[in-house]
């Protein structure tokens, strides 16, 4: 197969350190009917990327719910050049608006837009515009506020435990999931050497709470899990090596790693993860991080093989 790479800078500060940027779209639907964006079954479409984590937690959380038919899904190409996410045949086609582009998406949006169009994006296809591009909202709006359509009512967000979750989401996304971008995109050595050991600190600990615990919670897997999850399937094959995260690997933790193996085993999740569109994007598309374009061998250790964490707590 023929693999092309393209160019793209991160958003890197003056001081070597790397700033994502804020979401600029973050508006909601619910469940009210008289609402701005209620949730109507057909009405919303999402535009994602299977190599993207921050996609992927909203495929996931889709799958889970139940939504398949009341919510379409469009899937970009994982390698991305300069014009950003597009639409390149096959099955990286949009059926819903016809784009090449996703940028089209936003300046149909918001015609000034001029950031980096990122995935994923909720579209509300009656107003044809955004609803959203935070993958955090979408993913509580999923499960939350579509969960009349849904055909399997999942609780994610149990009321009792809602201040844990928002709190253990925070700690988690700062130092963990957008760690390994932090520390992958530094260009400055002390930085870092500190998102690597704030990365590390926060994976131990996490490793500590699943001792007693099959997830982070108890006996079901929460919201909590799900954005964890999708930095865990990727660490050996990309940030642990790409990303330079190579103080230690998933699989040398004794609950972590049969914890993701757990996760990438529940029903239908695995079918979720493209290792091979994983590699290409990242490999791929940071030239700035990877100027050969090798794709790295993916590791021979197995997410297929038994978690044995069922009879936990």
């Amino acid at each position: 197969m023929s693999w092309t790479t393209s160019t793209r800078d991160p958003e890197t500060g003056v001081d070597g350190s790397f700033r994502r940027q804020v979401s600029q779209f973050r508006r909601w639907v619910s469940a009210d009917r008289d609402g701005e964006f209620p949730a109507q079954a057909g009405r919303y479409h999402l535009y994602v990327a299977r190599a993207c984590p921050w996609a992927h937690r909203t495929i996931i959380v889709r799958h889970l719910m139940g939504l398949e038919d009341s919510i379409g899904i469009s899937f970009v190409d994982p390698i991305r050049d300069e014009r950003g996410w597009a639409f390149t045949g096959g099955e990286y086609v949009d059926e819903v608006n016809g784009m090449h582009y996703l940028s089209e998406a936003y300046l149909a949006t918001d015609p000034h837009y001029a950031a980096r169009v990122t995935v994923p994006v909720l579209w509300d296809k009656h107003t044809g515009m955004i609803v959203s591009n935070e993958s955090a909202d979408i993913v509580r709006m999923l499960h939350t506020a579509f969960t009349p359509l849904a055909e399997h009512r999942v609780q994610l967000y149990p009321e009792s435990l809602r201040g844990e979750i928002d709190a253990l989401n925070e700690r988690i996304y700062d130092n963990v999931n957008n760690a390994v971008y932090k520390a992958g995109f530094s260009t400055n050595q002390a930085i870092y050497e500190r998102e690597v050991a704030a990365l590390f600190d926060t994976l131990d600990e996490l490793d500590e709470r699943l001792t007693d615990r099959r997830f982070l919670f108890g006996a079901e897997p929460l919201e909590t899990d799900w954005r964890l999850f999708t930095t865990l399937v990727r660490f050996d094959a990309v940030y642990q090596i790409h990303f330079k995260c190579s103080l230690r690997k998933l699989i040398e933790y004794g609950h972590l790693w049969p914890y993701a193996r757990d996760l990438y085993q529940w029903p239908g999740v695995a079918e979720t993860v493209d290792f091979d569109e994983i590699r290409r994007h990242y490999y791929l598309t940071h030239p700035m991080i990877n100027p050969s374009g090798l794709v790295a061998v993916r590791p021979d250790a197995s997410f297929d093989l038994p978690h044995g964490r069922a009879p936990l707590g």
